[in-house]
């Protein structure tokens, strides 16, 4: 049994991610905390729920904990390390569906913990190891001002005003519902904010990043914003409608950076998922690729050890140097930066890169790790890259977040991708039912 995805915990909430896990989750983290636990959600209905029972088991282990509230994950990377936390806890389920939820936990400098630092908290909690003794409960205290501090730290990234550049912002009625129409009306911009609604019910429903269509038939000529339910992701559509992606958010940044003297090394971080597309632009502009798995934490580790200015996932998660985390409030202001510094549509922009035809099948899956054990699945990838030639890609992967394998297929065609993407899959289906 694993618990810990890509990214954090999660299941269906009251049912895989219970009250009696987070409690018990808490207290094997709280073993090696020196400062209190910083604890934040986004809007699920079962937040409030699971965030107490986090709570409680500091509390339990006679740690205290703060209470930011409703925030972005962002404002606990950020306010970790500023209220001299032991640790960060989020709560949430990020882009996944209302019924959902999730936890994800943060070292005392706001970065998400190691994948080493998840194992021993699992074979403590797995095992019933003993937790930490104390003879005092620990304090559950709430933040009211945490909002307004994490929105400090926004105004404090941001540069020059955007002068009236009209936006719409789709906040997926998640975490960001409140604190990103103030930020970008605070930066000048000319703001509409849509799906902001605070109960939690509708979070990600057929909007946000997952869903950015909804936003592209609002936005009609103007810029839009769409996070996820928690905020760490971003994704825009430009003055056409057309999704920009992760992918094509790094290339146009990548590009405004290299312009300016400002990508150290001429070279940035991305994933395995990357667009080829991706991958051949940035090569037209003389600059380095590292590769990494998965998951914005392999990301900010890449991006720390080549001493990168910046890196993204193809999802909307982007990093720059600097951030503990990704922030998808700051990658929303960046790009609209680089629209205001070269006096250029996202539209014009976004041409740096063209996207070769993406085709992403997800197939069911039982149990993890039981791809490696499936020889024909690899056979069957084998036959379609020989059709494909150089141009083409194949990536069969275990989904980190979850049980699902993901089967992305990239070629000249979308008739192409579709064809390998379908014969492989249905021999992953075959493979693991």
């Amino acid at each position: 049994m694993s618990l810990f995805g890509t990214d954090g915990v999660r299941g269906k909430a009251g049912v895989d991610l219970t009250a009696e896990l987070a409690t018990g989750l808490a207290r094997a983290v709280a073993v090696d905390l020196a400062g209190p636990a910083v604890i934040g959600r986004d809007t699920r209905r079962s937040g409030p729920m699971l965030s107490a029972a986090v709570g409680a088991g500091f509390a339990a282990a006679g740690v205290d904990s703060i209470d930011l509230g409703i925030v972005p994950v962002g404002a606990v990377s950020v306010l970790t390390p500023a209220l001299a936390g032991g640790c960060g806890v989020m709560v949430s389920a990020s882009h996944n569906p209302a019924d959902d939820n999730g936890i994800k936990f943060f070292a005392a400098d706001g970065s998400k913990v190691d994948p080493d630092t998840e194992a021993v908290v699992e074979d403590r909690y797995l095992n019933a190891l003993p937790s930490r003794a104390s003879s005092e409960m620990g304090r559950q205290v709430a933040l009211p001002d945490a909002e307004d501090r994490y929105l400090d730290h926004l105004l404090s990234v941001a540069g020059e005003t955007l002068g009236g550049m009209p936006v719409v912002l789709d906040c997926a009625n998640g975490a960001a519902f409140s604190v990103a129409p103030r930020f970008f009306s605070a930066v000048g911009a000319d703001v509409e904010a849509i799906n902001v609604e605070s109960d939690g019910a509708r979070i990600n429903d057929g909007c946000g990043a997952v869903h950015p269509e909804g936003l592209a038939a609002v936005a009609a000529g103007r810029v839009g914003l769409a996070f996820d339910g928690d905020a760490d992701r971003c994704i825009l559509v430009d003055e056409d409608g057309v999704t920009c992606n992760g992918d094509v958010i790094l290339a146009v940044l990548s590009e405004h950076l290299l312009e300016r003297g400002n990508l150290p090394g001429g070279r940035v971080v991305t994933t395995v998922m990357a667009n080829l597309g991706l991958r051949l632009a940035l090569r037209d502009l003389g600059i380095e690729i590292v590769e990494t798995p998965v998951g914005d934490r392999h990301v900010t580790e890449a991006m720390r050890a080549h001493g990168a200015a910046i890196g993204a996932e193809q999802s909307g998660h982007v990093v720059f140097s600097g951030q503990a985390t990704g922030d998808g409030l700051v990658t929303g202001l960046r790009v609209l930066e680089a629209m205001r510094d070269t006096g250029s549509p996202l539209r014009e922009l976004r041409r740096v890169m063209t996207e070769y035809p993406q085709v992403l099948i997800n197939v069911p899956a039982r149990n993890r790790g039981a791809l490696a054990g499936a020889p024909a699945v690899w056979e069957a990838v084998a036959r379609a890259e020989s059709a494909l030639g150089d141009a083409g890609r194949i990536l069969v992967r275990e989904s980190g977040t979850e049980p699902l394998v993901r089967v992305m297929v990239e070629a000249r065609t979308h008739a192409d991708a579709d064809r390998a993407a379908r014969t492989v899959a249905a021999v992953v289906e075959a493979s693991l039912a």
